[in-house]
């Protein structure tokens, strides 16, 4: 029995696996089980809530707070059904958006496909908050003071509340941005579709009506349910739009009452918060993979596949392409142009020449303007965040990358074995947890020393951990789906030659795997660049980051600093997607738009 679990140990996946078992469970499933107990017992912080508390004894007393007292409905039951609401409205208007636009870019006659393409990739490099910024600019009334936006401003149009703040903005302005994320998904489907199945249907007679209904719509169902749930659990989760656009109307949503009670220093009661939304997102990816389960049997095996069977748009073809770009551009540039030209701008609301300066860049201090606040290129506070982004961002995208190729190397090379589904499952997990309620774990879990591990809050380090951690379902999917590309030959090749298992995967898989390495890093590095959600709560005055800084500047009103800094997020996130591109040959929107 020794020598056999002696000979499974020395096979480098095995041990391999069983390292990142532990490491996983120790990051993943450890932290989950703490929150758990936290909400079931009193703790000594419990004393100033009521006389009852007894610390290290057994409660409900927190989950009957949240969910059965006189301020449950403001606490818990109103914002669950904000949450609600704005994740089923953004997933469906986010869905028929972006299906519609890969509908016609890949299956469509349409021309200018690839310059649409570009133009619906650009709000996924965006911090999702930035819209909110930008509607504000154009449709904020004098509800919260200040100067209101451009149609009130220059065309005297006074907003109701419900046009400039709440439901309304934060459903469009989500909706916007994560569409993109439909547009990806349900591209690729239809690009790598057979078309000979509606060849065949439409020499039988079957109309073009029929063919999308019984063919083309349950192929690309997979596709469509998976985006759906994508983006509901990063509606229910979002912080920075509902902050932003709900707070001047009380229109709060689980992530901000979570991130409130936080900063009021009830972490229980958060824990209760977080445990809800991690709760409705295992419920609906349950039902999501249910549904895809009783649909396994739409699989087409087929020989060599033909030309795409494009559908003619006719007289239409021109009208709907120029259409097409004019609401892209609306959408993608033009609020990125508006926000721009304010940070030249001295005072908000007056577009004339004389007002375009240079402060908010380069000035410096002015008691008279923003109560003294430096020009951002000369202020100490956004030097340390640019360093700390950068770094946050280029350390967790490199050893997200490889841990998730070393990751799918186990799980491709022990996929029949339980080590292998364990790693694959676990290292899934973290899509399950809303960014902002596995930052309240990590808080939770890292506030003091255990173990061997130090106390990490306040450190760049912990918020490293919490990015590579969040994007291992993503990265270990990637590496996956590239090991799955490589026979075992060239290993067994190099093994039989004497070369150890970290020379084999230095110079024969690493090289093979360059261009899934490279996405993987420009994928994380996109998200750790304008994630905020998953580090408000973590950020300190030492690890303050561009997208805490902007928000915080947001929160302030102090507009054109914001707009410098989300300049500044973009123009990194942009270049760093160009030089991927041309010298990684990683594209985002790889087979779509006629690539």
């Amino acid at each position: 029995m020794t020598n056999r679990m002696f000979n499974w140990l020395r096979n480098p996946v095995h041990l391999i696996g069983i390292a990142a078992l532990f490491l996983l469970s120790y990051t993943i499933i450890w932290p989950v089980m703490r929150i758990v107990s936290t909400t079931f017992f009193w703790r000594q912080q419990d004393t100033r809530l009521t006389g009852e508390a007894n610390p290290g004894h057994f409660t409900l007393y927190h989950w009957e707070r949240v969910l059965a007292s006189d301020m449950s409905y403001s606490l818990f039951y109103k914002p669950i059904m904000h949450s609600l609401s704005v994740g089923f409205a953004v997933s469906a208007l986010s869905m028929v958006m972006g299906c519609g636009l890969a509908w016609l870019v890949v299956r469509t006659n349409m021309p200018l496909k690839k310059t649409i393409t570009f133009l619906a990739v650009i709000p996924y490099l965006l911090p999702s908050w930035i819209l909110s910024q930008a509607w504000l600019t154009f449709f904020k009334n004098g509800k919260i003071g200040g100067t209101p936006g451009i149609l009130q401003s220059l065309l005297h149009v006074s907003l109701p509340d419900y046009v400039s703040y709440g439901f309304v903005p934060i459903v469009i302005t989500m909706s916007i941005h994560d569409s993109v994320f439909f547009f990806l998904l349900v591209g690729a489907a239809l690009s790598s579709m057979n078309s000979q199945l509606e060849e065949a249907a439409s020499v039988t007679g079957a109309r073009r009506l029929t063919i999308l209904r019984r063919i083309v719509f349950p192929l690309v169902m997979p596709s469509i349910l998976s985006g759906f749930i994508l983006i509901f659990t990063k509606a229910i989760s979002s912080y920075g739009v509902p902050a932003l656009l709900g707070a001047p109307v009380n229109f709060h949503m689980i992530s901000t009452m979570l991130y409130s009670s936080m900063r009021s220093r009830l972490t229980t009661e958060a824990n209760v918060l977080s445990l809800t939304l991690m709760l409705i997102s295992m419920l609906t990816i349950y039902m999501n993979q249910r549904v895809i389960g009783r649909r396994r049997s739409f699989v087409t095996v087929t020989g060599k596949d033909s030309a795409k069977t494009l559908t003619p748009l006719g007289k239409w073809k021109h009208p709907v392409a120029v259409v097409t770009v004019v609401v892209m551009i609306l959408t993608a540039l033009v609020p990125l142009l508006i926000l721009l030209l304010q940070s030249f701008m001295l005072k908000e609301g007056d577009y004339s020449l004389s007002n375009l300066t240079m402060h908010y860049w380069s000035g410096g201090s002015d008691p008279n303007i923003n109560t003294g606040e430096k020009g951002v290129l000369r202020n100490p506070i956004f030097k340390l965040a640019l360093r700390n982004s950068l770094y946050i961002a280029g350390v967790a995208a490199v050893l997200a990358a490889v841990i998730g190729l070393i990751l799918g190397y186990v799980v491709t090379r022990s996929k029949q074995s339980w080590l292998g589904r364990a790693v694959d499952q676990v290292s899934f997990l973290p899509y399950l947890m809303p960014g902002i309620s596995l930052a309240a774990i990590y808080i939770s879990m890292f506030a003091k020393p255990t173990l061997f591990i130090p106390a990490l809050y306040g450190t760049i380090t912990l918020l490293i951990v919490i990015t590579v951690v969040k994007e291992l379902p993503f990265t270990v999917k990637a590496g996956s789906a590239s090991m799955m590309q490589i026979g075992r030959e060239l290993e067994e090749a190099a093994q039989i030659g004497g070369a150890s298992w970290f020379t084999r995967f230095r110079r024969i898989l690493l090289p093979l795997n360059r261009k899934s390495l490279v996405s993987a890093f420009l994928l994380v590095f996109i998200s750790a660049m304008k994630e905020m959600e998953l580090i408000i709560l973590l950020v300190t005055p030492r690890t303050e980051t561009l997208t805490t800084l902007t928000f915080y500047y947001a929160e302030k009103g102090y507009e054109q600093l914001t707009n410098v800094i989300l300049m500044m997020i973009i123009a990194i996130v942009i270049v760093v997607y160009i030089v991927a591109v041309r010298f990684g040959k990683a594209d985002l929107t790889q087979g779509i738009g006629g690539q």
